[in-house]
């Protein structure tokens, strides 16, 4: 690893706070429908995650951990929320009508699958997609 001159706190702050950041935009996402969250800000919480890392790491070791090109998150966002509206449709009711389907886990655990939790991670996937796609491409004319 390459490391920068004084980036040494940078360095250590990032590999400790991206992993929780992380855990935080989950907890955004999933409690969304029901509390203040969702997928924009759970989104922005990622992207702020993977921004850490960009400004700790570099462009080349962020797509690594990234593992997707961020501009394919945008399409599967966007497929994903076209799709939320497909349930709504299909049973002949208004377009964005919320649908829900109880999952029941083993142990008696009840899990509520809904069209607005896909909305959501769609938003969430096209939030993160559109920010890391700026912010790589700014880093990237820079280095």
């Amino acid at each position: 690893m390459n490391m920068k001159p004084g980036t040494l706190i940078l360095h250590a702050a990032a590999r400790f706070l991206i992993p929780l950041q992380l855990l935080f935009s989950l907890f955004l996402l999933l409690r969304g429908h029901d509390e203040p969250g969702g997928g924009f800000i759970a989104g922005l919480v990622a992207a702020a995650a993977f921004s850490l890392y960009l400004f700790s790491f570099g462009s080349v070791m962020t797509r690594d951990l990234m593992r997707v090109d961020p501009r394919d998150l945008i399409g599967t966002g966007l497929i994903l929320g076209l799709v939320s509206t497909l349930p709504a449709l299909i049973h002949g009711e208004p377009f964005l009508t919320a649908q829900w389907w109880p999952l029941m886990l083993p142990g008696g655990v009840e899990l509520k699958l809904s069209t607005p939790l896909i909305f959501d991670i769609g938003v969430y996937l096209t939030v993160l997609g559109s920010v890391m796609t700026a912010v790589i491409a700014l880093v990237e004319a820079e280095e």
